[in-house]
């Protein structure tokens, strides 16, 4: 005998309205409290006409003084001796007692004092200081004496070295200045030849030997 089961007596026939329901109540209850709003009385405190009465604290002024310095340190003095001989004197014949009355001998010059002036460096003069010989010596005394550095063969350097040095009187060489370098070692070497060299010939302002200013280019170059 088959059973059947009445409709009426179904439990599960109302659960999906039953769900739906508590669906719905429970996303109501959830808007209800976020637009709840609540007036509160917010009382704003006044402190207008309020005495105070906090504590003013009296600072004292302190006086801080500097740190007393250390004391300078003991300075040592050095006697050395008198390296100075003074001859003796024989103080008898000065007399150092004069009086008022006693005549003291005038000192006559006869002739006027004499100045002494250093030479001046012409750089104009009627005649040029020269080496001796003219330029052909000049030329064979560079062939003779002059070196190319090696540093200079090396890294192949050329040029001019143009020096300028000053010729005396009495034709040597002094005031020695360089107007143009090349390095290399070539600039020492054309002031060791020109240092070297005999004296010069002095160059002349009206057939006086003067002292004068002199500008010699030096050629270093490879074969």
């Amino acid at each position: 005998m088959e059973l059947k089961k009445n409709p009426k007596s179904d439990l599960k026939r109302w659960s999906g309205t039953l769900f739906n329901l508590g669906l719905a109540v429970s996303l109501g209850a959830v808007l209800a409290a976020f637009e709840w709003k609540a007036n509160e009385k917010i009382v704003i405190q006044d402190f207008a006409g309020m005495e105070d009465d906090w504590d003013i604290l009296d600072i004292p002024i302190t006086d801080q003084s500097p740190p007393t310095p250390p004391p300078p340190a003991p300075i040592e003095v050095v006697i050395k001796p008198d390296d100075i001989v003074i001859d003796d004197i024989d103080l008898q014949t000065i007399d150092i007692n004069t009086t008022e009355t006693s005549v003291i001998p005038v000192v006559e010059i006869t002739s006027p004092p004499v100045i002494e002036t250093a030479d001046v460096i012409n750089d104009f003069v009627d005649i040029q200081a020269m080496f001796k010989g003219g330029m052909d010596a000049w030329y064979a005394y560079l062939k003779k004496n002059l070196d190319y550095p090696s540093q200079a063969r090396r890294m192949g350097t050329e040029g001019v070295v143009i020096v300028r040095f000053v010729v005396n009187t009495d034709g040597s060489i002094q005031d020695l200045e360089f107007l143009r370098t090349i390095g290399g070692g070539c600039d020492e070497e054309a002031k060791e030849v020109i240092e070297n060299s005999p004296n010069w010939t002095p160059g002349r302002i009206g057939g006086r030997a003067v002292r004068s200013r002199l500008t010699m280019p030096i050629r270093f170059r490879l074969n």
